[in-house]
């Protein structure tokens, strides 16, 4: 090319710019018209839902959406059958399919002794994988992942004895209402579960979030409270539109509402079949000068959010929907405000912003806590080294891996004859703020399929460093014979309950579980367990939420000793309520990294073909109505095997946990160490038993804190709701007694 040729290749290069940027105004302007079409046409579905013959339907088709757009936008209009809907709203739905990109791998029944198999060493437990290690060199250090074994024969199961191995012996019948689980598939399929997302990863942003001007209502008494000053309003008959009313007429300009007593929702509530309809009829309960805030363009919170005690209504003035929203939201998000009043409330969230200010300079209080979480977060990712591009997120298939084997906090209420008809006591634990004893370290990066052959192949050394690193193992139990205390691991089971704990002497099942519970259970002090590795996913040890904890722990303990030291008492119960809000903050921040599949419901006409996978909820002479699931959002903070280690942590410490000094282990507390048939019911980061333990409490996180004790006799719960009544009466009970630990 000559000096000519390329000078006026760059003229051609200069008007073809020209032309590209006609054509990206043109596009702007055609994608402001559409949103603007688009918000229009939400409102106008909005508007439909008030009709009382309107059919979800009619409306999609006369609109160009599905269904399940049209009940998004206006619940009311759900054609979900009205008992499946009862159903869900008591927790009683059918069990969500897994994902289908997950085949599942069929029962396997062979006797132990006949496959291939490694024995692996007693595990002593040198440390705990489910706690922080003593000293900083533990602290600042990342174990790498083992290295890759060689290879063995495809068709082995790797058996994981502890002190010895159990004979092979004929298999029990299996736990009651067994559920399969998905497992990883062989061959090509397989390599979608060691991948990540392409061009999807958790960025530290480069902005700093708006705060929007808030105020705190009670709506039982009228009072608001807005800056330093306390109003009294009338609310009429507070629907959301008269609430609105009053409130921007007293306070120009504000963007937030909450909600501190009264719940408005609930008004009415015994018309309607369930309290989510209830809520629902609130939400879109219709005015002359407010609507539905649908947003536009990638604005994610458009629309309400019903949830039967926390729900978030999004309006707009009717004369400008494109305009500002304000929202209505339940200050039970952040804490239980327990009779505090609109002041003690408001002060609650200036202490909280404050702690919160110490340790982030650009901290902004978001709608919930699971925003304000993620948001911190994000504010934590390192500018530097290996993970300074971000956190890669996993790939659609080994989310809903994740998604499917990894279950949240155990909760399981035990009953006679494994516990006494007559307890002679009830004694509440509660771990304290339980979560963030578990953030020191995480899984991060691509992960290694482990398969039993390779697991087999590894030496012993490498076997016991795998088990106590950032895993997950899909895994055939053994309960030992002569156990006579409670389960240790997770089985899945049909129906509500999804998770069940066997402990029947011999009970063999095939489950997940996190590296933690199977090296305690392979290592517990009573009778290690026998477990045979099917196989497992093992990442790289990492501290993606290190820094996010340490941050979240140290304004949670400033606030917890301001509420005890404090001189003034309703600054004292501010900060308590503040520091309750950073437990949420840190709750369900780590549960916005699991982000769950969507869930679709729609109706197709008799006679009419059924979309594929759906499942069925329900049919009449005219409609059948379905959902199904809608796969995974390209949600770059999306990170589910972080929330499933953290929960797999927390599961064990239950059942065992160390108190440490040094290196020292100068004591133990947990189910294990109390006595068989004792232990009650287990509540997530709680255990309840029918007596006393002499565990110690330092108010450091993780601690177990007594809670509550009921003197007895008092009769067995046979319902969680009965449980909750006995515990709230022994907490009552030992507050009046002031008994400490």
């Amino acid at each position: 090319m000559d000096r000519k040729t390329y000078t006026a290749e760059l003229a051609g290069l200069r008007a073809l710019r020209s032309e590209i940027t006609a054509a990206e105004k043109a596009v702007a302007a055609a994608q402001k018209e559409l949103d603007k079409l688009t918000a229009q046409r939400a409102r106008k579905v909005a508007g439909l839902a008030g009709y009382e013959g309107a059919q979800a339907a009619a409306v999609a088709k006369a609109s160009g959406l599905s269904v399940g757009d049209i009940v998004r936008i206006a619940p009311l209009l759900d054609p979900t059958p009205t008992d499946v809907r009862a159903a869900q709203a008591d927790g009683q739905s059918a069990p969500v399919p897994t994902p289908t990109p997950v085949p599942a791998r069929a029962p396997q029944t062979a006797p132990a002794a006949e496959t291939a198999a490694a024995l692996a060493p007693a595990l002593t437990r040198p440390a705990d994988t489910a706690e922080r290690p003593a000293g900083p060199a533990a602290e600042d250090q990342a174990a790498p992942a083992p290295p890759a074994p060689a290879p063995a024969p495809a068709s082995a199961v790797a058996l994981v004895p502890a002190v010895a191995l159990v004979p092979a012996a004929p298999r029990p019948p299996a736990v009651a209402g067994p559920r399969e689980l998905p497992t990883l598939p062989e061959g090509p399929a397989g390599a979608r579960f060691e991948a990540v997302t392409t061009g999807l990863a958790s960025k530290r942003p480069h902005f700093t979030q708006q705060a929007r001007a808030t105020v705190f209502l009670d709506t039982a008494t009228g009072d608001l409270a807005v800056r330093d000053r306390v109003v009294r309003l009338d609310l009429a008959a507070r629907t959301p539109g008269q609430i609105l009313d009053a409130v921007l007429a007293t306070a120009p300009g504000t963007e937030r509402i909450y909600i501190t007593a009264g719940a408005p929702w609930h008004d009415g509530a015994e018309r309607y079949p369930t309290l989510k309809d209830a809520v629902a009829a609130w939400l879109n309960t219709p005015s002359e000068r407010w609507t539905t805030a649908v947003g536009s363009g990638r604005d994610k919170l458009a629309g309400h959010f019903v949830h039967q005690r926390q729900p978030v209504g999004r309006y707009a003035p009717a004369t400008a929907p494109d305009s500002g929203t304000t929202e209505i939201r339940s200050m039970g998000e952040w804490f239980d405000p327990d009779g505090a009043d609109v002041t003690t409330c408001r002060q609650a969230f200036t202490l909280l912003w404050q702690a919160l200010r110490r340790h982030w300079d650009d901290a902004v209080l978001m709608g919930s806590p699971s925003q304000t979480g993620r948001d911190l977060w994000s504010r934590t990712i390192p500018t530097t080294g290996k993970w300074a591009g971000g956190y890669p997120v996993l790939s659609e298939e080994l989310r809903g891996l994740l998604h499917a084997t990894g279950g949240q906090g155990r909760t399981e209420l035990i009953l006679p004859p494994r516990v006494p008809e007559q307890l002679p006591a009830l004694v509440e634990y509660d771990r304290t703020f339980a979560y963030a004893k578990h953030l020191w370290k995480s899984p991060v990066g691509t992960p290694r399929r482990i398969t039993a052959a390779a697991f087999a192949a590894m030496s012993e050394q490498e076997q016991v460093k795998a088990l106590m690193s950032c895993s997950h193992w899909n895994i055939r139990v053994s309960v030992p014979a002569g156990w006579n205390h409670v389960g240790l691991l997770p089985a899945p089971v049909t129906g509500d309950r999804a998770w069940t704990y066997p402990s029947e002497p011999g009970a063999t099942f095939t489950t997940w579980a996190g590296g933690a519970e199977v090296h305690l259970a392979l290592s517990n002090h009573l009778t290690p367990w026998r477990i045979e590795i099917l196989g497992g996913l093992l990442f790289e040890d990492g501290k993606p939420l290190d820094e996010w904890g340490k941050r979240l722990k140290a304004a949670w303990a400033d606030l917890t000793n301001l509420s005890r030291v404090h001189a003034d008492e309703r600054q004292r119960t501010a900060a308590y309520l503040a520091s309750r809000a950073v437990r949420s903050v840190l709750l369900f921040g780590l549960g916005g990294f699991a982000q769950r599949p969507r869930l679709v419901s729609g109706t197709t006409p008799v006679g009419e073909a059924l979309p594929a996978g759906v499942e069925i909820l329900g049919q009449d002479d005219q409609v059948v109505t379905w959902q199904r699931q809608a796969g995974f959002s390209r949600d770059p903070y999306a990170h589910p095997e972080w929330a499933a280690y953290v929960w797999s942590g927390a599961r064990a410490a239950l059942l065992d946990m160390k108190y440490r000094q040094g290196k020292e282990t100068i004591a133990s507390a947990g189910a294990l160490h109390a006595k068989p048939g004792t232990v009650v019911y287990f509540g997530t980061d709680g255990i309840a038993l029918t007596e006393r333990q002499p565990w110690p409490y330092r108010g450091e996180v993780g601690d177990y804190l007594l809670k509550g004790h009921l003197t007895g006799p008092v009769d067995h719960p046979t319902s969680q709701d009965q449980y909750l009544k006995l515990r709230g009466q022994g907490r009552a009970e030992l507050a009046a007694k002031g008994t400490d630990q």
